[in-house]
């Protein structure tokens, strides 16, 4: 465990926001997010923020309270059967390193969320996804720490009520527990999935000739890379809003007014819109005010060019989802966390 005080978070979030946090603690183990709490009771109470790898959050201001800096490390295959295997990572490991691991061991489930930024305690949270796949696809459990009970806690896949970027800890259970590690359930013989957005195109220009785990690893590697801004050299969160869902009804009303609408169908029967298209047809894709911007080549992405506060972000953001609101009827919803 190590503590610090007015410490700067520019380099804790992926926007870049420069902002200061109060009181800075980082721990590396189980053990030591328990002597945390142990060493600084009034943190129960007082005003906190876990952070991971910081790509799914935007610090609006100075934060008056306790950064909790999640670096529990380490990967590992706790069992496996003929067909699965499990493997068990700490959550402060970069998301994209345990995809790496696992695409290494030719291991199939995670290859299409391969470059997402942020780290394993964050992926149920947010129950990540991309081209088709999603978190619960394949999680098994998780292990969190609840603050208040000061004790561990199993959540197996039931209990995290997961759904479109959501689970139960950005709900029901926000700001109770601090997730420690999650357990996936990987393939041994993969199921491919290549029918989602340009992975079939861009395996055709690899020339692939044989499917693998990192053959898709790369393919979408190459999409997202020739798409979304590096947050090492632009400020981003990736996608800044959900892609909302709208009934059968209101999505055949938008239909016949914008024929080009870019939906696809959900299970349910209602219909998910592709918010990047609505936010671009409001013209906002390549926008850009002061180092506040929309990036040019995905409208769905807010960035930060430099030195933009978390106010600015925010305001650009509002000023998105009023004009979406008013074209087209549809409400944007962050997927991002304000802070």
């Amino acid at each position: 465990m190590k503590v610090a005080h007015e410490v700067s978070l520019k380099s804790f979030n992926t926007f870049g926001i420069d902002v200061r946090a109060r009181d800075f603690i980082s721990f590396q183990t189980t053990d030591e997010l328990f002597e945390t709490f142990e060493s600084f009771p009034s943190l129960r109470n007082d005003k906190r923020l876990v952070l991971g790898g910081g790509s799914n959050v935007l610090l609006s201001g100075h934060f008056d309270g306790f950064i909790l800096k999640n670096n529990i490390s380490g990967i590992e295959v706790i069992k496996e059967d003929d067909a699965f295997v499990w493997i068990k990572a700490g959550a402060g490991v970069p998301w994209h390193e345990l995809v790496l691991y696992a695409v290494g061991k030719g291991l199939g489930g995670i290859e299409n969320l391969s470059l997402i930024p942020g780290s394993c305690g964050a992926a149920p949270m947010q129950n990540i996804g991309a081209y088709g796949v999603e978190l619960k696809d394949v999680f098994e459990c998780l292990e969190a720490y609840h603050i208040h009970d000061n004790l561990s806690v199993v959540f197996m896949h039931n209990d995290c009520a997961f759904g479109y970027r959501e689970s139960v800890f950005k709900n029901r259970y926000i700001n109770q527990f601090i997730i420690t590690s999650i357990t996936l359930r990987l393939q041994k013989k993969p199921e491919y999935q290549i029918s989602y957005g340009a992975i079939r195109q861009e395996l055709d220009n690899m020339q692939i000739q044989e499917l693998s785990v990192k053959a898709i690893s790369d393919a979408v590697i190459r999409i997202r890379s020739s798409k979304l801004p590096d947050p090492a050299k632009v400020g981003n969160a990736g996608s800044f809003f959900k892609n909302p869902s709208v009934s059968q009804e209101e999505h055949d009303r938008l239909k016949n007014v914008f024929p080009n609408l870019v939906s696809f169908a959900n299970l349910d029967g209602s219909y998910k819109l592709a918010a990047g298209w609505l936010i671009e047809q409001c013209g906002w894709k390549g926008y850009r005010k002061g180092d506040a911007g929309c990036y040019p080549l995905q409208a769905l992405v807010l960035v930060n060019y430099g030195n933009a506060t978390g106010a600015e972000i925010l305001q650009l953001s509002e000023e998105i989802q009023i004009s979406v609101l008013q074209k087209f009827g549809v409400q944007l919803e962050r997927e991002v966390n304000l802070v």
